[in-house]
């Protein structure tokens, strides 16, 4: 059972990565306007993780008995100077959702819901992956700065990026 306390927070959460995934969508279209097609794709795998990651909130919500509510999603940040700027945005932007899961452990651990933190875990260990992901594709982006080829190099690396589901996640409905 959730307190109302941890199911107003989950739901927040939930939205965080709805919103993740709208941010990232804008991101790849940003891409597509600067004919970088492989960061695109880089882009919309993130954005079909996030989407993935927000499911995972709606039905663990669902299963622990609490009330999944959506909330309204601001329009994401859209324009950039450079393919660097984004993926540093996007970094800025992990750093903010692992602060917001620790954020949600804690309480977990505060009100002793050990389903919770269980499931939390997963995003806690996701969340290093996410910045370390983000952080190397920056720091490439910084090396080849100014050199178109490299850049041309980079999106194609960027554009064999797969999106695999979560072991588990399944999606049922008549």
């Amino acid at each position: 059972m959730l307190s109302q306390r941890l199911q107003d927070a989950l739901n927040e959460q939930m939205k965080n990565e709805f919103f993740s995934a709208y941010l990232y969508k804008a991101m790849a279209a940003y891409f597509e306007a600067e004919d970088l097609p492989g960061f695109a794709v880089w882009m919309r795998v993130q954005a079909m993780e996030e989407m993935t990651h927000g499911e995972m909130f709606f039905n663990f919500i669902c299963e622990a008995g609490g009330r999944a509510i959506l909330h309204a999603i601001d329009a994401p940040r859209a324009d950039y100077a450079s393919p660097y700027e984004v993926y540093e945005y996007a970094l800025e932007h992990e750093y903010f959702v692992t602060d917001r899961i620790n954020k949600l452990m804690d309480l977990a651990r505060d009100e002793s819901n050990h389903a919770t933190q269980i499931f939390l875990q997963w995003f806690v260990t996701e969340q290093v992956e996410e910045e370390a992901s983000f952080g190397l594709m920056k720091k490439k982006l910084k090396r080849v700065e100014g050199d178109g080829r490299g850049l041309l190099m980079l999106d194609q690396e960027a554009g064999t990026r797969t999106f695999t589901p979560p072991a588990g996640l399944t999606v049922t409905g008549a």
